[in-house]
This record gives C-alpha cells, sequence and structure tokens, in this order.
C-alpha cells in the first residue's frame, strides 16, 4: 500500500490529533512530556511493523518532511538574538558554554562508546548530541542525513529511540538532582533579586490576525529559498554537506540579527509558535510512521550500554561543574534540574522539572526560568547543530 504526498499528509495530521487524545487521557504521558507527535507516530509505526508479519507493507511519501523540517529550524534560528544574550548576564553566558560544552561531550561519549563496541562512529554521534540534547526534531533531521550520506538504514529509529530514552530519564531525574543539591548543600531558599524586573514568564498574549499569520509564513519562506539555496551551492562547491534545514537556520539567525538593528520588520511572534508547532508536530510525526522498527534490533544492546553511560556522564557534570560554576545556590540548583531536562530530553521537560521544584520550596527562581528555556531551545543549537554536521560529515 503507498500514500502519496497528499494522503502521507492527511493520514499524519489524524495521527497527530490521535497523539494530542491520548497524550490528554493517559497522565503518565503528560507527566514526562512526551510529545503527541510520539506517541501517534509511534503506535502507527508499530501497527505498521506488525502488519509486515503478514506481507502487508505500507510506504509513505515523505517528501514534505525536508520543507517541513527546514521551516521549524528557520524559527528557531529567527528566535536567534543576540540581545537576549545581555538580559541573562554573566550567567547565562556561563550556562551557555555550559551546554555547549555538554554537546561536545555527549558526541564525544558516543563515538567512544561505539568505537569500544566496533560499531560505526555514526551511531556515536546519533545516540550523543543528536538525539539528547537535540531531541526528537534533531533525530529525525539528523538521521535521515546519515541514512542518505552513508546508506545505514536504521539511523532514523535508533536516533529516536535514543531521544525517547532521555526524554523519560531527562524528567525521571531533574527534580531529584536538585532536590539532593539544595539538601546537600543547605542552600538558603532565595532567589536573585537582580532579576526580578525581567520575569521571562510575561509575555504579551494576543491572537495574530490573517495577515500577521501570512507575513510571517512570507518571511519564513524567503529565508527558506535563501536557504535551500545557500546549501545546494555550499555542498556542490566545497563537497561538505550542509543540509538545507541548517543553511535555513543560519540565514535565520543572520535575519533576525541584522533586523534587531535596523528594525525593518516586526516579528509577530504568536505567528512563529504557530507555525513552529504546526511544521514539527506534522514533521515528526510524518517521521514516526515511517520507522522500520524491526532494524534496530542490531544495535539494541550498545545502545541501551551507551544511553547508561550518557545519563552517568550528564549527571555528574551537572552536580559538579555546572551547579558550582552557576553561582552554588538554589538558582544554580534549579538550573541544574533543567539542564538534565533538555541536555536528556527537550526545553518542556526542563520547565517541567523546575517548576516541580520551584513548586516544592514555594520560590519561583526567576534567573533559571530565563536563562534555560532561552539556551536549551536556542543559543545551544547554534553551535551543536554546526557540530553534529561536521562530525557526520567527518566520519562518513
Amino acid at each position: 500500500m503507498n500514500f502519496e504526498s497528499l494522503s502521507a499528509l492527511t493520514i499524519s495530521i489524524g495521527v497527530l490529533l490521535f497523539g494530542m487524545f491520548l497524550k490528554k487521557r493517559f497522565l503518565i504521558l503528560e507527566k514526562f512530556c512526551i510529545p503527541s507527535p510520539v506517541i501517534g507516530g509511534f503506535l502507527v509505526s508499530m501497527v505498521i511493523y506488525a502488519l509486515s508479519f503478514i506481507e502487508v507493507k505500507i510506504n509513505f511519501d515523505t517528501s514534505l518532511q525536508t520543507p517541513l523540517m527546514a521551516a521549524f529550524f528557520t524559527i528557531i534560528g529567527l528566535s536567534g538574538s543576540f540581545k537576549l544574550l545581555k538580559v541573562g548576564g554573566k550567567i547565562l553566558l556561563i550556562y551557555l558554554g555550559c551546554c555547549w560544552f555538554m554537546a561536545l561531550m555527549q558526541n564525544f561519549i558516543g563515538i567512544s562508546m561505539m568505537s569500544f563496541f566496533d560499531l560505526n562512529k555514526l551511531y556515536g554521534i546519533l545516540c550523543g548530541a543528536v538525539s539528547l540534547e537535540g531531541g526528537h526534531g534533531n533525530a529525525i533531521a539528523f538521521g535521515g542525513m546519515v541514512e542518505e550520506l552513508s546508506g545505514m538504514n536504521n539511523a532514523k529509529v535508533l536516533a529516536l529511540s535514543a531521544a525517547t530514552f532521555g526524554l523519560i530519564f531527562g524528567s525521571l531525574l531533574g527534580g531529584p538532582v536538585a532536590r539532593y543539591l539544595i539538601s546537600k548543600h543547605n542552600l538558603k531558599i532565595q532567589t536573585n533579586q537582580d532579576i526580578k524586573d525581567t520575569d521571562p514568564l510575561k509575555h504579551e498574549i494576543h491572537i495574530a490576525s490573517h495577515k500577521d499569520f501570512l507575513k510571517s509564513l512570507f518571511l519564513i519562506l524567503c529565508i527558506m529559498c535563501i536557504g535551500f539555496y545557500i546549501s545546494s551551492q555550499f555542498t556542490q562547491f566545497s563537497g561538505y554537506s550542509l543540509p538545507s534545514y541548517v543553511g535555513c537556520m543560519l540565514i535565520a539567525i543572520l535575519v533576525r540579527n541584522f533586523n534587531d538593528i535596523l528594525n525593518i520588520f516586526k516579528i509577530n511572534q504568536y505567528s512563529l509558535d504557530t507555525i513552529s508547532e504546526l511544521s514539527l508536530g506534522i514533521f515528526l510525526t510524518m517521521a514516526m510512521m515511517s520507522l522500520k522498527i524491526n532494524e534496530l534490533s542490531t544495535v539494541a544492546i550498545p545502545l541501551f550500554i551507551t544511553l547508561i553511560v550518557q545519563i552517568l556522564a550528564l549527571l555528574l557534570f551537572a552536580v559538579f561543574v555546572v551547579f558550582y560554576l552557576c553561582g552554588r545556590n538554589y538558582d544554580s540548583a534549579i538550573m541544574c534540574a533543567g539542564l538534565i531536562g533538555h541536555g536528556l530530553g527537550a526545553t518542556p521537560n526542563a520547565v517541567a522539572n523546575m517548576n516541580a521544584v520551584c513548586a516544592r520550596y514555594a520560590l519561583i527562581s526567576k534567573q533559571a526560568f530565563l536563562i534555560v528555556p532561552l539556551c536549551g531551545a536556542v543559543l545551544i543549537d547554534i553551535v551543536a547543530i554546526p557540530l553534529n554536521t561536521y562530525l557526520i560529515n567527518l566520519f562518513a
């Protein structure tokens, strides 16, 4: 059974809505912040896997994945304003440096472990920063890149398995680590008052008009067209594979920061967030539905051991490095909970971890709620995505 692009898109949206329904129905899925596309898409991939035993094969035309993925990364780039670095001050720069080092560390551990098991080093990158720090979106994007460059048919399913594993443990471990640090060091339950006038939780909430939405969509598409062209030309002349979505993100960062200086147009964040959620949700659902689960079996044990080592390394890094560098106080303990959340899973996990700890001690760390989402969702990718691209090209 073959489904062309329009049918695949329609099914993907239906499966995404089904995943949203299940997430609301089963609290454990909500608790661990499991993305709706992962829930619905994984169930469909399991059904397709089961049907393969009775000689029924289902294929989807996934040609729409590329523009959807590029749109998502373009919006990440448009959120990358360097002016925001001034808001967080010195601690933001320290935390961001830790995040960048974490991406290096995760890739080093992944490559080293796969070398130990005498497996392709590309597997190590996929169960390193690509899937852990990067989450499901990066797992699919770079998994596809690895499959294209090296012919490894199980790259996507391995990266997504690692991302899901990290997502669960990132939710489980963040809160206990913060509570351990607060108890161990007998920290005073007080927060940095210097940041009280800059509350990241206070955003202007509005509904964008259709004109606002159309302007934002036009901007995104213009950047995507330039990014696609730049990526293809760079790949052609350098021999170094630069995925289109990376080119789009880099162009978007330039556009955003030039606009911050020149103020040519007003960026409507509500429209950007809506387009981002739609593009990522459909793209990730479509990718999950197309997984070949049976191709994971050959690397299942090395993958599991590598992920356990990754988790232990990040816990030690948070407790003995990040906590001390970020001030050795209540704020830094909350930031460690956030680091484990997005370092193993995604930014929503980080926010959920910090919310849980702050609720326990009845004090919101405004510093942590400003710095962690900003670094985990946007600024870390400025280094992590080019790093992952370089390493994949190197070992492919």
